[in-house]
């Protein structure tokens, strides 16, 4: 979808709240019709692009869910050129890889999880909770994209709005996936209009412009220009 309807994605949110208390409701009332978000409904919009069996995980949630976890140093020896690391706080503690110390490779999945996955309004850099992602793409593990999506939309929907420094009756806040959500309400019989052109895809000119070559041994880093935000939907009320 080239384009998404803003005003349809604003009332999904709006109305994306659990109609009871205590309950996760993976549900929206959209123009007269509930809306599904949950991992199937999403799934089977997406054409169900990873069939698991009753009860079984994908590999990220099974890794993700070990005692053992992740280890950032294996994280980073993939993610990062040699000689590169984790940007690290004054006490040492990791907390994100910089634009600058990323392969190629590493630019290219972190812009397309941060646009596509798990939005973010800051893309210019991969902060440590989102470092796994990325590293089970790399080595070729199952990922449930539905869920993680599922799961974002659940939170997006739940956070307080942040009002607008100049105009307090407006929200500072962007919403994610306003073309998904467009496209899974008129899937629903919900009518569109779509009028907002989302953003372009990423491309292999897009990768050459945004992306520097960087690989995984060390080349000397190359300006590289700054990568365009996430192209999500205006916030509510403006």
């Amino acid at each position: 979808m080239a384009k998404f309807d803003p005003e349809i994605v604003v009332e999904f949110y709006a109305n994306a709240w659990p109609t009871k208390e205590g309950v996760r409701d993976m549900r929206s009332w959209v123009r007269g019709q509930w809306i599904p978000f949950d991992a199937d409904a999403l799934s089977q919009f997406l054409g169900d692009p990873l069939v698991l069996e009753e009860g079984q995980e994908c590999e990220f949630s099974q890794r993700r869910n070990r005692a053992d976890g992740f280890n950032e140093e294996v994280i980073a020896q993939l993610l990062c050129p040699l000689g590169q690391d984790f940007a690290r706080t004054a006490a040492g503690r990791w907390v994100r890889i910089m634009h600058t110390s990323m392969t190629t490779l590493t630019q290219m999945w972190m812009t397309l999880q941060l646009m596509n996955v798990l939005p973010s309004d800051h893309n210019s850099d991969l902060p440590l909770p989102k470092c796994p992602l990325v590293y089970v793409i790399l080595t070729r593990m199952s990922v449930h994209v539905a869920q993680l999506i599922a799961d974002a939309i659940y939170l997006f929907a739940g956070m307080p709005p942040t009002r607008h420094p100049l105009d307090p009756d407006k929200s500072n806040r962007a919403l994610g996936f306003p073309a998904l959500i467009t496209g899974l309400c008129q899937s629903f019989g919900v009518p569109i209009t779509p009028s907002k052109v989302i953003q372009s895809p990423i491309t292999r000119a897009f990768i050459e412009k945004y992306c520097t070559p960087r690989q995984a041994q060390g080349d000397v880093p190359q300006a590289a220009d700054a990568l365009p935000p996430p192209h999500q939907a205006d916030p509510v009320g403006s």
